[in-house]
C-alpha cells in the first residue's frame, strides 16, 4: 500500500530521491543538463511529498510558490521499482490538493521533450501546454504546462 508523507526539502529520503532524479535527467538531457540543473535547487522548498511502498521511498514531488495564486510543480520522480504503479499520479494529486489547501488556484510546470513518461502523466492529469515561461522561454527542449485548480475542489473528496 502506498503511503504519502508531507515534509520539506530537508528530508533525507527526498534528498536521495532527487539525487537519483538528477542522475536520470543527466543521462536524458546530456549537455543540456547543466542549464536545467540551475533551476532545480532544493534547499528552500517548503512543500514536499514523498511516496513510500512498504516503508521504502519510491517517489517524490514538490511545489513552490510561483506567484500569489500559482505554484510550480518541481522534482517529480518515481524510482524504477515504483514505476507503473500509479505512484507519480498519487504524488501529483497530493501536491495539487496541498496547493489548494494553501489557497493556490493554478499549477505550472516544466518538463523536457526527452521525458515522455512525464509528458504523458501531466496530460493524463489534466495539464495543458502553455507557452514556455521565464527561464524556459526560447528553450526548444522544454515544454511547459499548467492546470487550474478551483478553490476547494478537493473539499468534496
Amino acid at each position: 500500500m502506498l503511503q504519502l508523507l508531507r515534509t520539506n526539502s530537508h528530508h533525507t529520503d527526498f534528498i536521495e530521491l532527487v539525487k537519483n532524479l538528477d542522475k536520470d535527467l543527466k543521462e536524458r538531457d546530456g549537455e543540456d543538463h547543466a542549464f536545467y540543473a540551475q533551476f532545480n535547487t532544493i534547499d528552500t522548498i517548503k512543500y514536499v511529498v514523498i511516496a513510500y511502498e512498504n516503508e521504502i521511498p519510491v517517489g517524490c514531488g514538490a511545489i513552490k510558490e510561483y506567484d500569489p495564486v500559482t505554484v510550480e510543480i518541481k522534482r517529480m520522480y518515481t524510482a524504477p521499482g515504483g514505476r507503473g504503479k500509479g505512484v507519480a499520479t498519487q504524488v501529483l494529486l497530493s501536491l495539487e490538493k496541498w496547493a489548494n489547501e494553501l489557497s493556490y488556484t493554478r499549477c505550472v510546470l516544466e518538463t523536457g521533450i526527452r521525458q515522455p513518461e512525464a509528458i504523458g502523466l501531466y496530460k493524463k492529469s489534466g495539464y495543458y501546454r502553455i507557452p514556455n515561461y521565464d527561464q524556459y522561454k526560447g528553450v526548444e527542449d522544454s515544454l511547459c504546462f499548467e492546470k487550474l485548480i478551483p478553490k476547494d475542489i478537493f473539499s468534496t473528496l
